[in-house]
Parts: structure tokens; C-alpha cells; sequence
């Protein structure tokens, strides 16, 4: 399957500047990885934010010769992990691995956040992405997209959608689904996947987005019915179900609506030890056995440049501001 260019540099691209930026003498000249580093993962044990640290934690000791400590913060949906981060020493050695969530939603989201993305953090580089899946219940009768949004267009208020939380992109894809479309569908948010997920198998709610991993069991099972995914291509993991914009809905012309997550550190780390950093990242995300493990998870690996990520952060951000308005989610 092709990857969506844009977001995801050539392997060969990266490999050359990585390993330039390694062995560049002002790079090693810097007083950095002096002692281990701490890499905040602002998820539980067990999610995808800490499948992605685990699976480059050795091979980012080797390339960087000191120890990675792993944390996991999943407090404030992520956001008290990424304010720590953001009021760390500004020396490369306090990192944190934060998503869409706390970056792009949380500053529409929170009345009172204690950080400003883009002012108190440095993006380092984009991890991985992945789209969101939406399926419908067994028993709802409808085979596609575009037959669901002509059912709900039909009969507003009468059905229902379950969500991850509230301001998750989970519950974000179905409100900027609805937004495009003109249909409607009640809100259900969950605290967490596996509620939201049951609650869609049994009828209780009619139709859920979430990562594929999540569906795609109750899907193989017979107990969901997949309608599309939400990248710009197919999903490698479920090639047979068709793009958002492939539904035919003149509105949903070019629908991206991705899950993504990076690498950052405070606000004032040297530039050189920025771009060490994002060059052994960028380097262990092309080591063969960490993109098989990332990608069992689901997860395509992506890198990058800083400036890519930072691009990523900005255009996000003013993407979802008007969803979220719209939409009248707060949190905190």
C-alpha cells in the first residue's frame, strides 16, 4: 500500500541524513547523553504510545550510547506528562512521546493548560501514525459509508455513536464526519476502547471510530461491519476496506483524519542535540525488527524532520480548532 507521501519521508532520504547528522563532529562535540534519559510516555503500559517506546528502547541506547528509562504518564489524557516534559531542563535528556491529543486537541479542549505546544516544547519527530476505522453494529442495515450517512441523514437523533472519550480522536473523526456530511448522530463517550467497543457489538450504540487493532477481531468475528477507514490509502492491516473519500460523498473529497504521535523535549535544547536525537530516532525506525513489531501493533512507522513534525503540530491544531468549537467538547 502507499503511505502518504507528505508526512512520511523516502527510507533512503533518511537513512543518509540520519547517519550524516550522527557523525557530524559538532554534533558529538555537544555535552549530551552524559547520563541516562528519562522518555515520558504520556499512555498506560501496554498502549500504543508504550509499544512504540519499547520497541526502539535498546536499539536508542545503542545508537545513542546511555540508558532509556521509560514512564509512563497517562494522567489528564496525557497532558500532565507532556506539561512536565515542557518545564524540564531544556538539555536533551527528559524526552516526551505525546500525540494528537495533548498537541493538537488538548489547547481547544482544556480551559487551563500549563504549557503552549509550540512554545514550551521542541518537536523532535514524528513516530508513527495510524487511521481511525468506523464500523457500525452487525445488525444495522447498511453496507457502506455512504448508505450509513443517508441513514442518519434520514433520521436525525435517532441513532448513536460510541466514542473513547470525550475530545479523543475517536469521538473528533465522527464530529468532523458529521460536520462535512450534514448528518447526525448522538455522541456516547466511553472511558476507554473495550466499553465503547462492547457497547457497539451488543446494539447499545450504533456505530464506533477507533484505532483498527481495536475493531478488527469483533470485525473478523462477524459482530461489527467495517464501513472505511479515515487515512488518505488504505490501512495495510485491512487493504479490503475503502478510504473515507472513497465513499463517494462528494463532501468527504480528500477526508484525512489520522492518529499520530513524536518525540519531543522542552523548549530550548540546543539545536545539535535536537538533531541527534531526531537522527537516532530516525535511524532505529528503519531497523527491520522495529517497524515488524511497530507494525503487528498496527502502527506505520513514519520520521522525519523536526520541521516536518513541527508542520504536523501547527496545521493539525488549526485543523481541528473549528471541529472541536463546533462540536462544544471541554475537558478538565
Amino acid at each position: 500500500m502507499k503511505k502518504t507521501t507528505d508526512l512520511f519521508p523516502k527510507r533512503r532520504w533518511l537513512l543518509g541524513a540520519a547517519a550524516s547528522a550522527l557523525a557530524a563532529p559538532w554534533v558529538r562535540a555537544q555535552s549530551f547523553a552524559t547520563k541516562p534519559i528519562r522518555w515520558v510516555v504520556v499512555a498506560p503500559a501496554g498502549s500504543s504510545l508504550d509499544v512504540i517506546a519499547r520497541a526502539m528502547q535498546d536499539k536508542l541506547r545503542e545508537q545513542l550510547g546511555t540508558a532509556i528509562v521509560v514512564e509512563n504518564k497517562p494522567q489528564a489524557g496525557g497532558t500532565a506528562g507532556t506539561a512536565e516534559v515542557a518545564q524540564s531542563a531544556p538539555d536533551g535528556h527528559t524526552w516526551v512521546m505525546s500525540y494528537n491529543g495533548p498537541l493538537a486537541f488538548g489547547p481547544h479542549l482544556y480551559p487551563r493548560l500549563p504549557y503552549v505546544p509550540l512554545r514550551d516544547l521542541m518537536p523532535v519527530v514524528l513516530t508513527t501514525s495510524q487511521p481511525n476505522l468506523i464500523a457500525v453494529h452487525a445488525g444495522l442495515p447498511v453496507g457502506n459509508l455512504a448508505q450509513l450517512l443517508a441513514l442518519l441523514q434520514a433520521h436525525p437523533g435517532k441513532y448513536n455513536f460510541a466514542s473513547v472519550g470525550n475530545g479523543s480522536s475517536s469521538h473528533l473523526c465522527m464530529e468532523y464526519i458529521k460536520a462535512l456530511s450534514g448528518a447526525f448522530a448522538v455522541h456516547i463517550p466511553f472511558n476507554g476502547g473495550p466499553p465503547a467497543v462492547l457497547a457497539t457489538v451488543s446494539g447499545e450504540t450504533h456505530m464506533i471510530a477507533a484505532v483498527p487493532t481495536l475493531l478488527t477481531p469483533q470485525i473478523k468475528a462477524g459482530r461489527l461491519k467495517a464501513m472505511a477507514v479515515t487515512g488518505l490509502q488504505r490501512y495495510g492491516l485491512t487493504p479490503e476496506v475503502p478510504t473515507v473519500a472513497e465513499s463517494g460523498v462528494a463532501s468527504l473529497k480528500g477526508f484525512e483524519a489520522i492518529a499520530w504521535n513524536g518525540v519531543l523535549v522542552a523548549a530550548g535544547t540546543p539545536r545539535p542535540v535536537v538533531e541527534r536525537i531526531n537522527a537516532a530516532v530516525n535511524l532505529v525506525l528503519l531497523d527491520d525488527a522495529v517497524r515488524q513489531r511497530l507494525q503487528a501493533a498496527g502502527l506505520e512507522p513514519a520520521g522525519g524532520s523536526a520541521e516536518k513534525f513541527t508542520q504536523l503540530i501547527r496545521d493539525e491544531s488549526a485543523k481541528w480548532l473549528p471541529i472541536i468549537r463546533r462540536s462544544g467538547a471541554t475537558l478538565g
